[in-house]
């Protein structure tokens, strides 16, 4: 066999001879190039590109120029002409998941799903599998665990006695090339990757976990399930701050991005979860899951409402208010708490992990604006009952109550939920779905409502500014 030889304008004109392939890979960031260069053009270190050998077959066209061994050109069709089918979703056998997903498991769609260790991602995924509404095959790869100990796992969440572990493949070893080996033999359906940190290939550099390394194992998983109709769940840890380790681009490889967190305060025990989409292709990333870890593993909670309300008997302390929010499509009542106290320096500070601490600053400079209730010389601490990290925009209205209620140790009425969302000038602007709002505050057994004007609320119950809202929650 002839060796490679190239012509003065870069044509190919020999046959590649296996002994005498090479690309230089960079030591730092593992990025390769056909010919030797001082500096990495990816991480821009100098002298890393190393002379590496690798397989003919991983020759990609920029290596071999225009000739015989180029492969065919692609072919584009019309839109018309695709079939919608290929677009069908898989239903998760777990509503929350569902719910969170867009409506189930997008076929050919790649999901990534970080949260800390201990959190449940291992046992989201493995009762995922075992609820799965498919025929086909699923194959639940893991790199932490040995094969007995997620039989051990399966059997104390009783998965093996519902008939479906007789489908689910396992697959315990992270090296790449085995892992495609068995998806090619085995034809799953779905397919559950834990950890995207444990995955390694032979070509992709040293040692499992590197930026490299998760790139480029990421991106073949991705290719076979998009090639084969199948789905792809990738679980990952994630840093000290709360984001998903490793390249920021693994999230813009994936179609949707899940986040898996636990309550941060402590309630319930610690049980409880929440998994929202911070990157949805197929859906909303409006919508919650809410979940309660026990014995059995993760079971949805079915009135999300009383785990962020406490029930007291006698009137509420100062500082709580009662918000009437709205997670995607599902109302909730929560517990806004807050606590203020004089700044212990020169600056004031504010404690907030649950609501967004700039929110409650901007809150706070409009209650003393037009109020004229001094906040600014006050550490402001916010926490809600339950854990639960509140995004919405129609929790600022009970959020401005509560630190009124704190500062002038009044309470508010009991049995009343608050929402609205308020503007820099005061005004207290609508929201979405009031109806709903009003209709779960009155199942829960609130016999008061207040919020901006709109469709659905009660005669009497709509403020148009702050200062109204202030005045008809007080006046008594």
């Amino acid at each position: 066999m002839r060796p490679v030889t190239f012509s003065r304008q870069g044509g190919y004109t020999g046959t590649v001879k296996k002994q005498r392939a090479f690309v230089y890979r960079c030591s730092s960031c593992g990025h390769e190039e056909p010919k030797w260069l001082g500096r990495c053009p990816e991480c821009g270190e100098w002298n890393t590109l190393g002379e590496t050998a690798v397989s003919p077959d991983r020759l990609s066209s920029r290596f071999l120029a225009r000739g015989a061994d180029r492969p065919p050109l692609p072919q584009s069709l019309p839109l018309a002409s695709v079939d919608p089918q290929e677009g069908s979703r898989i239903a998760s056998g777990i509503p929350e998941l569902d719910r969170v997903l867009g409506g189930g498991i997008m076929k050919r769609s790649a999901v990534l799903a970080g949260g800390e260790p201990g959190i449940g991602k291992s046992t989201l995924l493995l009762q995922a599998a075992a609820a799965a509404e498919t025929r086909g095959r699923v194959l639940y790869i893991s790199g932490e665990e040995s094969a007995g100990q997620i039989r051990m796992r399966a059997d104390r969440l009783g998965l093996i006695g519902a008939g479906n572990g007789g489908r689910i493949e396992i697959c315990c070893s992270g090296r790449l090339e085995d892992i495609e080996a068995i998806l090619n033999a085995v034809k799953p359906v779905i397919v559950m990757a834990d950890s995207a940190q444990t995955l390694y290939s032979d070509e992709a550099g040293p040692g499992p976990g590197t930026i490299n390394q998760m790139k480029y194992c990421a991106w073949e998983l991705i290719s076979w399930v998009k090639e084969h109709d199948a789905a792809l769940f990738l679980a990952a840890h994630v840093t000290k701050e709360g984001i998903i380790a490793g390249p920021k681009t693994l999230e813009h490889m994936v179609d949707t991005v899940l986040y898996f967190e636990g309550s941060a305060s402590g309630a319930n025990d610690g049980d409880c979860r929440f998994l929202r989409a911070v990157k949805n292709r197929f859906g909303s990333v409006d919508e919650i899951g809410i979940f309660t870890m026990g014995e059995k593993g993760l079971s949805a909670v079915e009135d999300p409402s009383l785990l962020f309300l406490v029930r007291r008997e006698d009137a509420l302390p100062p500082g709580v208010a009662t918000a009437a929010v709205l997670e995607g499509s599902r109302p909730l009542l929560v517990e806004i708490q807050a606590l203020t106290v004089p700044a212990k320096g020169s600056v004031s500070r504010v404690f907030s992990d649950r609501i967004d601490h700039n929110r409650v600053s901007r809150v706070a400079a409009t209650l003393e604006k037009h109020l004229n209730i001094r906040l600014s010389d006050h550490d402001l601490y916010i926490n809600v009952a339950g854990g639960i990290r509140i995004t919405e925009v129609g929790v600022e209205l009970a959020l401005a109550a509560a630190l009124y209620s704190a500062r002038t140790g009044l309470p508010l009425p009991a049995q009343t939920a608050v929402a609205g969302e308020l503007s820099l000038a005061g005004e207290v602007r609508p929201v979405r779905r009031p109806a709903s709002r009003v209709k779960t505050a009155q199942g829960l057994g609130f016999t008061g409502f207040l919020g901006p004007a709109g469709e659905g609320i009660p005669e009497g119950a709509s403020v148009p500014t702050l200062k109204a809202a202030i005045k008809a929650l007080f006046a008594g």
